[in-house]
């Protein structure tokens, strides 16, 4: 692309390992460091005269731009005055950026994001039972010691991005509720009870989910009511970005069955790669859920210009017939619907209207560049 864009995505994504190697001929500014951090924050006009020392330089890297959003403005000035210059903006926050105002750069710079791996892109080197276990983060999958990566990878969001941005008062109480809503993952978020369970006020935790998701760690999935038929919730799901992000985190303990957290670990990982292939085909598509009042429910619903595909998960290596009743009934609903059950089996079944898959074999076939959802 040739306009300046934001590149958002949570730490650990390869956000700077791409923007470097993809402009590798561009001036690089690194906020993460301490020096060019404090001179910027004191003088963002630095930018100019660094533009200035280098006018054969048209592209700028600037890594990390939530750490100083005061340079926003300048990189306006800059993008009307000089046509050709092109900024790329990484961030793992949208906070900083979202207070000073973005829309400075309204229609001068694009939004785009990066997320975990999926597995397409990551090929014959993709394994089921690791992405659940450990996620699919790039700095967690290529360590020598994933799991011990993941545990630093929590330890650094609750260090750098809360307690040193001084985004919460008590840390104590925010580590409290990052293993507390570990347990909304994949469900509706009982703000109530997660208050409850850290023994801070209802108030205290919408801040703190706020704070969750600017700093991309978990999303929000809502409810598909397009020409409903039936009584629907209006509540949204939440999901943590990254499957191992989410295991990490979530407490385990005798009254804690490793199906059910699989289970919900296997449910996020198609999350963040259904959410990662809308992203990447950069059209109109949208995730959804769907839920009736009467507790029929349908994990993930995609809707846009790639059509209208209803997606069950289940962490099963057999078909039920219960598993089918959800689709079955949005079917109904939605005769337009491409119906797809995801299963722990081995073999591609048609019952109906639904066609059962493989999740692993899903997984690898979901391609962006090719616009494949399900390899039909």
């Amino acid at each position: 692309m040739n306009q300046s864009f934001f590149l958002f995505g949570p730490r650990g994504t390869g956000k700077s390992s791409w923007a470097v190697e993809s402009f590798s001929h561009a001036l690089l500014l690194d906020f993460l460091d301490p020096e060019t951090f404090r001179s910027y924050c004191a003088y963002p006009e630095r930018l100019r005269e660094l533009l200035a020392g280098n006018p054969g330089k048209k592209d700028i890297v600037l890594d990390e731009i939530q750490k100083v959003p005061q340079l926003l403005t300048v990189i306006h000035s800059l993008i009307e005055e000089h046509k050709g210059l092109r900024f790329i903006m990484t961030g793992s926050s949208s906070r900083k950026i979202k207070k000073t105002g973005a829309d400075l750069l309204a229609g001068r710079a694009l939004n785009v994001s990066m997320h975990p791996f999926m597995a397409a892109e990551l090929g014959a080197g993709f394994s089921l039972e690791k992405a659940l276990a450990v996620g699919t983060l790039p700095l967690v999958w290529f360590s020598d010691s994933p799991e011990k990566t993941l545990k630093s990878y929590n330890a650094l969001y609750l260090r750098e991005e809360v307690q040193v941005e001084a985004l919460v008062r008590n840390i104590a109480s925010f580590a409290r509720f990052m293993e507390a809503i570990s347990f909304s993952h994949g469900s509706l978020l009982n703000v109530s009870s997660v208050a409850r369970e850290c023994g801070v006020e209802r108030k205290t935790v919408e801040g703190y989910v706020r704070i969750l998701e600017d700093l991309l760690l978990i999303f929000p999935v809502e409810v598909f009511a397009k020409r409903a038929k039936r009584k629907l919730v209006g509540h949204p799901k939440i999901y943590f970005f990254d499957a191992g992000v989410f295991s990490s985190l979530r407490p385990k303990g005798p009254l804690d069955r490793p199906e059910e957290i699989q289970g919900l670990a296997l449910e996020g990982l198609v999350a963040q790669h259904l959410r990662a292939w809308i992203a990447y085909r950069g059209g109109e598509n949208v995730l959804y859920y769907w839920r009736t009042k009467g507790g029929l429910e349908v994990d993930f619903v995609i809707y846009g210009e790639d059509g209208l595909f209803a997606v069950e998960v289940k962490n099963s290596e057999r078909v039920r017939p219960e598993n089918l009743r959800a689709l079955e009934a949005f079917k109904k609903d939605y005769p337009e619907a491409q119906c797809l059950l995801l299963y722990r089996g081995k073999e591609r079944l048609r019952k109906g209207n639904v066609l059962c898959l493989p999740c692993e074999e899903f997984l690898r076939g979901l391609n962006p560049e090719t616009g494949v959802f399900f390899g039909k």
